[in-house]
């Protein structure tokens, strides 16, 4: 393989894909300069391989629209019947959105054909670091990964994308590398939130949060900030109530957040970046009799009455990082990022 010309290695990747079943009669091939910034060649080498391939009767070049596999591909050679392996790595099943990513991560890669091979970290980096390993060993064709809660970046993670092997990271990303990611706009969602407070009157409103160590804790405590210096209002960090991961994974976190809302009696509005939070704060307040005096907000559904939260689209999520990874193995020109909107959806007692 490696003494054959450029264009002709190019044309064996893109059969095999065919092969596969990853590209299927009626599916776009990458164009010209798309798969020459793929595969790191000129354009002249990726349009004699598209024009050889279309000389062969794989793929069809049309007019102003593109390339384009052609409808007679399988008779070249039967599509195979294993299907192409995709390897998903979540941290935890613990939660809605985790369930609900998985859900429709599965319904889209079924509708592309493609088999799932699923791995739970458990937020460890080091299982994290082995999954990947294990998958890989397991002949997974792409990845996608829910990063673990406590990490900024993984170098197995980062290897892969150097590598060219086709990957997308969800909810979390690892900011200034340049891995493919599909997230929530966390910076918006937040600061609507806070801005709805502030418009409503409050200005002592409690921030609580993990400890911040992701993109995600980084991005909604700026939507926080942000929210206060555009009312031009002093960010008082006194009312930032930041929790280790240890003290949430060993349910410890309860008596902390009362130990800081005890100490906190001038609050008059909380906002929690999850709704693992939002419980243990809706709990503290109604014990204590406070639901009346402090409002809540929480990212995501709590299923709580009287409490507003952010709404992410997770199937919108699902939906885009499968495209994205389908982008990957077939040559196609795939953002650094998507940013999915989030819906600020206010709720009344």
């Amino acid at each position: 393989m490696k003494e054959q010309p450029l264009y002709k290695q190019i044309q064996e990747k893109i059969k095999e894909q065919i092969r596969l079943g990853i590209l299927r009669p009626g599916d776009r091939v990458g164009s010209e300069k798309e798969l020459s910034q793929l595969y790191c060649v000129s354009q002249i080498t990726t349009k004699n391989a598209l024009i050889g391939l279309a000389e062969e009767g794989w793929v069809e070049r049309v007019q102003g629209k593109g390339t384009f596999v052609s409808s007679q591909s399988s008779e070249l050679h039967p599509v195979s019947t294993h299907p192409v392996l995709i390897g998903v790595i979540l941290p935890s099943m613990r939660n809605m959105i985790d369930q609900q990513l998985l859900n429709y991560i599965e319904q889209y890669t079924y509708e592309e054909g493609f088999q799932i091979l699923l791995r739970i970290t458990r937020e460890s980096v080091e299982k994290e670091t082995q999954s990947v390993r294990d998958l890989l060993e397991l002949g997974i064709k792409g990845l996608i990964i829910f990063p673990t809660e406590a990490e900024n970046y993984n170098e197995s993670i980062i290897q892969l994308s150097f590598d060219k092997f086709p990957i997308v990271l969800v909810d979390r990303f690892f900011k200034n590398i340049r891995v493919p990611h599909v997230i929530s706009d966390n910076v918006t969602g937040t600061f609507e939130a806070i801005k709805h407070l502030l418009n409503k009157g409050h200005r002592q409103i409690a921030y609580i949060s993990p400890e911040i160590t992701n993109s995600v804790t980084e991005d909604r405590a700026a939507g926080y900030e942000r929210a206060h210096l555009e009312h031009h209002i002093p960010i008082d960090k006194s009312l930032w109530c930041l929790l280790s991961l240890n003290s949430i994974q060993q349910n410890t976190a309860e008596q902390k957040i009362a130990d800081f809302l005890e100490a906190k009696d001038n609050v008059t509005a909380i906002f929690t970046v999850n709704v693992r939070l939002a419980h243990i704060v809706y709990s503290y307040l109604r014990k204590h009799g406070l639901l009346d005096r402090i409002e809540l907000i929480t990212f995501d559904i709590p299923d709580i009455p009287g409490v507003s939260y952010v709404a992410q689209n997770i199937e919108a999520i699902s939906r885009k990082s499968i495209e994205m990874l389908k982008a990957q193995l077939t040559g196609g020109n795939v953002p650094q990022q998507h940013l999915e909107p989030v819906k600020l959806c206010l709720q009344s007692n």
